[in-house]
Parts: structure tokens; C-alpha cells; sequence
């Protein structure tokens, strides 16, 4: 558990489970994360994996059906309805895969901005134009929204969901609609947002290419954190200590009840089938997996 004083958000044993009058679906099953403040991380998984239900129950748009969700020292589930608007309104901000089609398309950007800060009732104009400003779209502010390409109307997308100044920026696959140069752009954007406004951003995505761009990702399977990748910075060349170059070290992460997923390749370089069984041993201070010969 991190240190409360520099974490955000603690989900504690999420589990969240849909049901129909024919089915029961387990979209969370036991997940437990903590995110820093400050942070610019990513969620990543399959599609069905819990992913996008989870950035929604951080969000207050859904609730769990077990477990918790402590944003700032406060339970979202102990919030009444009053409380958990509130929330909405002003700790956290959306950013949307299609979020551009919500824009008013016969408004120029700046117009569209200042639009939701008169619907929000809190329209500052001068904040409005900096908003603009930090998203990179200072000389398109006049442009109608049809004027401008899905790249700039997703930047006008994410100043319009600080118009509230939030503390937290939701990001569900803000990328998945654009080119790669364009999805690199954005990433880059989420950085600069992160240092000038200390936010802490999380965003979720399929793209496993994401780990290039955040500091962390959190990889979920089955409704679980199955894995961390850390971005982290080695120095290149003793001669040059002001050189460095990114690594990424891969994590996986112990669960509760002391159960690991263990990556896909690596179970095939030891010819290890799904659901076999295997040998753990414990030799010095590591921990050996070995497939089992019965």
C-alpha cells in the first residue's frame, strides 16, 4: 500500500458484477490498485477485461458491488447523491474515444470551450483562452470545429474537460480513433498537462504502445491487475552522466490471496499449458517455477 500521503485513489477488492435476467457477468473480480498523485498512467487490457469498468466506478458513474474506492481519503460509495455529483462536477474530468462528435460542430473551439464553462456556470474566458493555449490550439481557437482535424478536436475535447479544473483526468482509449503520429501527439499533450497542472492522469487503452508515453502501466485480466510496466531512466554512458535512456521493467503483481498471472511468453519458452500443473521452489531469495514431471 502507498504512502497515504502521495496516493490519490486506493480501490480495495473491487468487484463489480452485471446482471441480467438471464445472465450474471463479473466485470471486476478482486482488483486492487493504488494510484499516485500526480501520476500519468495507463490501464490496459483486452476488451471484456474490466478495464473501461473500472475508469467508470473512479469516476463515479458506476458504483462496485463490493469492495472500495478512496479518492482522497473519501469512500465514493459512502458519498450520497448530492456528494457524488459534486465529485463529477469538479475532481474529476472525461476524455472520450468519440468525445469530439459531443462538440458543437458550427462553434469555433474557443466557442465550444466556453460553452461548457456557461453550461457549467463557471465561464472564465481568460482561463478559457489558456486552456487553448496549453492544448496546443492558440492559433486554431477561432476555427469551426469542422475546420479542424480529429487530433485537434480531441485537444479541444481535453481542454474542454479541464474547464472545471479537476484533480484527476479520466482518459477512456483518447487515442483509438486517430493516426499514430496523431496518438503521439496527444500523449505528449498528457504530459505537458501533468507537469503545468499537477494532475493526476489515467487513461485506458488497448495499446500496449502506451507504455512508451506514461509512467506506468497497469495491465488487468479477468477483471484483475495482472502486471505493472515502470518507465524507468538508466544512464547511457558513465563518460556523459547527463545521458539517459527510457527502460521499461516489467512487472507482475501478487494478488491477495498470493496468486500471480504469469505472462503468456513465458509460460511457452517452458512449455508450461494452460491449467497444468507446476514445481515452485524457493532457492536463496528468489522464487523458481519449473514444469511439473509426474
Amino acid at each position: 500500500m502507498a504512502d497515504e500521503k502521495t496516493s490519490i485513489i486506493e480501490c480495495d477488492n473491487l468487484v463489480k458484477i452485471y446482471k441480467t435476467p438471464d445472465t450474471e457477468v463479473m466485470a471486476l473480480q478482486g482488483l486492487d490498485l493504488t494510484i499516485e498523485r500526480s501520476e500519468l498512467m495507463a490501464i490496459i487490457g483486452a476488451s471484456g477485461s474490466g478495464k473501461s469498468t473500472l475508469l467508470n466506478i473512479i469516476g463515479g458513474l458506476d458504483t462496485p458491488t463490493m469492495g472500495s474506492v478512496t479518492v482522497d481519503g473519501v469512500d465514493l460509495r459512502k458519498m450520497n447523491r448530492t456528494e457524488l455529483s459534486t465529485y463529477k462536477r469538479k475532481t474529476v474530468g472525461f476524455v472520450w474515444q468519440n468525445n469530439a462528435r459531443n462538440l458543437i460542430p458550427y462553434l469555433t473551439a474557443l466557442e465550444n470551450v466556453e460553452n461548457v464553462g456557461r453550461i457549467a456556470g463557471s465561464l472564465d474566458k481568460e482561463y478559457c483562452a489558456r486552456l487553448l493555449e496549453m492544448t496546443g490550439l492558440t492559433k486554431r481557437k477561432k476555427n469551426k470545429l469542422s475546420e479542424l482535424s480529429g487530433g485537434e478536436q480531441q485537444r479541444v475535447a481535453v481542454a474542454i474537460a479541464l474547464i472545471n479544473k479537476p484533480s484527476i483526468l479520466l482518459a477512456d482509449e483518447p487515442t483509438g480513433a486517430v493516426d499514430s503520429r496523431t496518438s503521439a501527439g496527444i500523449m505528449d499533450l498528457f504530459e505537458s498537462l501533468r507537469l503545468e497542472l499537477g494532475i493526476t492522469i489515467i487513461i485506458v487503452s488497448h495499446d500496449q504502445e502506451i507504455a512508451k508515453h506514461v509512467d506506468r502501466v497497469v495491465a488487468i485480466r479477468d477483471g484483475k491487475t495482472s502486471g505493472e510496466i515502470l518507465r524507468t531512466s538508466s544512464i547511457s554512458s558513465m563518460a556523459n552522466l547527463s545521458a539517459f535512456e527510457e527502460e521499461h521493467l516489467e512487472l507482475a503483481v501478487v494478488d491477495r490471496a498470493g496468486r500471480v498471472q504469469i505472462p503468456a511468453n513465458y509460460l511457452e519458452k517452458l512449455s508450461i499449458e494452460n491449467k497444468s500443473k507446476v514445481r515452485i521452489d524457493v532457492e536463496d531469495d528468489k522464487i523458481t517455477i519449473y514444469p511439473a514431471k509426474v
